[in-house]
């Protein structure tokens, strides 16, 4: 049976989203229940969930992604209310930023349980859950344009974004070598409107206070060119439906601002070279 292409074969079919009582979950979210899935959203954030979850009449649970028991349990939870999952987005993710000289070692191990354990942790739990479907499923995992070029104050969050790339493409590649009808696919968003620059919120006060991180909104940065379009979070969902029905690999949201990866790719293919030309030598 062939894997789910079209809105049609996504209808009444299940969604599970992490990360979703705001920002580009929520948006997600939307766009994934206007195109007639039922959905489950999970967040860290308590008080936001409740309230996403009964504006958008879903199934809301509390879930720290960092923790595998809970990851599980949110499996579970899907199971045992709808009996089957389809479609995964693992888009839990924080955002602050520090040079890696003032990182303390409770910086890194926070950065990396979220955004790439986080990350982990949902495959972990959902990707057999997906595999039973003879029909096929989706995962989605949020990785970002920092996950395939690397800029200064940005080391754990690129370090975590470049391995949820790394996974991303690998568990597509075996996927592929199975003949299996799940899909897999990195979201690599760029400048989007969303809370992910007060991430910092969601830490004790302790280690906010013996943090190197701090927290920066982006848009009162000059990391993107004038003239870049900030994308909405339901335009980042109307980006991520798309990926589900074509199975792409790389779902970029702003592929104007792909050259400096195309640069860094040139500046590698030139060491390689080189290196060839002194080992020839």
């Amino acid at each position: 049976m062939e894997a789910l292409r079209t809105k049609e074969s996504l209808r009444g079919k299940v969604a599970v989203v992490t990360g979703a009582a705001g920002g580009m979950g929520r948006g997600i979210a939307e766009i994934l229940l206007e195109a007639g899935m039922q959905l489950v959203i999970a967040d860290i954030d308590g008080g936001a969930l409740s309230e996403t979850a009964d504006e958008l009449g879903v199934a809301g649970y509390r879930v720290d992604v960092s923790n595998s028991e809970e990851v599980e349990q949110l499996a579970q939870h899907v199971i045992d209310r709808f009996g089957a999952v389809h479609v995964v987005c693992n888009n839990a993710g924080v955002g602050p930023v520090g040079n890696i000289a003032d990182l303390t070692l409770a910086d890194w191990k926070w950065m990396l349980d979220i955004n790439l354990w986080g990350v982990i942790h949902g495959v972990h739990a959902f990707l057999p859950l997906l595999k039973r479907n003879k029909e096929g499923g989706s995962i989605i995992n949020t990785s970002s344009m920092s996950g395939l070029l690397p800029g200064p104050q940005f080391g754990p969050y690129t370090v975590a974004k470049y391995g949820v790339v790394a996974l991303t493409e690998v568990l597509a590649q075996e996927l592929a070598i199975a003949g299996s009808p799940v899909s897999a696919g990195v979201l690599l968003p760029g400048p989007t409107r969303t809370a992910i620059a007060s991430s910092m919120r969601n830490r004790s006060g302790a280690a906010r206070a013996n943090s190197g991180l701090v927290n920066m909104d982006i848009a009162d940065s000059d990391i993107f060119p004038e003239g870049i379009p900030w994308k909405t979070p339901r335009e980042i969902g109307e980006i991520v439906l798309e990926g589900i029905m074509s199975g792409e690999l790389y779902l970029f949201t702003h592929p104007q601002l792909s050259q400096p990866i195309f640069d860094r790719f040139d500046r590698i293919k030139e060491a390689s070279d080189r290196a060839m030309r002194q080992t020839s030598a």
